[in-house]
């Protein structure tokens, strides 16, 4: 594997719907007044003999799936959490903590941008891109 790749975060699984002047947009960048959708990336291609053909990153995903649900009873965690786990472990602790505190944030702030109307909802949109570019910018 080249250098350059190992350092290449994994794919979001988040995409932000934008619309600016009528045009809509989909990226894993966020922007102001963004939708948050959650996206389940395709696992692999199904000749029409039905055997499966899956790439590395899917077998690797598979693999720590299993052994999330086996350590389930030890960590309390499932995949998904084990992976955000082994993704922050690599932060430094105070960026890891910030990353815990705007989890909560983040969920906060989105449910009072669903409730908001006006000059309050541009305001909250407003704090909302920058909790969502730091929490980017952390990689968390």
């Amino acid at each position: 594997m080249d250098a350059w790749a190992q350092n290449l975060t994994p794919p979001s699984r988040t995409v932000f719907r934008c619309e600016a002047d009528g045009k809509v947009t989909y990226s894993d960048s966020p922007c102001l007044g963004a939708r948050k959708i959650e996206v389940e990336p395709t696992r692999g291609v199904s000749k029409l003999s039905g055997s499966e053909r899956v790439g590395n990153d899917v077998r690797l995903e598979r693999h720590r799936e299993i052994m999330a649900d086996a350590l389930k009873p030890l960590t309390g965690m499932d995949a998904k959490q084990m992976d955000v786990y082994r993704r922050r472990i690599k932060l430094e602790p105070t960026d890891r903590q910030e990353c815990y505190a705007l989890d909560g944030d983040l969920a906060a702030m989105e449910q009072r941008e669903r409730l908001a109307s006006g000059s309050h909802l541009s305001s909250i949109q407003g704090t909302l891109l920058k909790m969502r570019l730091r929490y980017r910018e952390l990689g968390c």
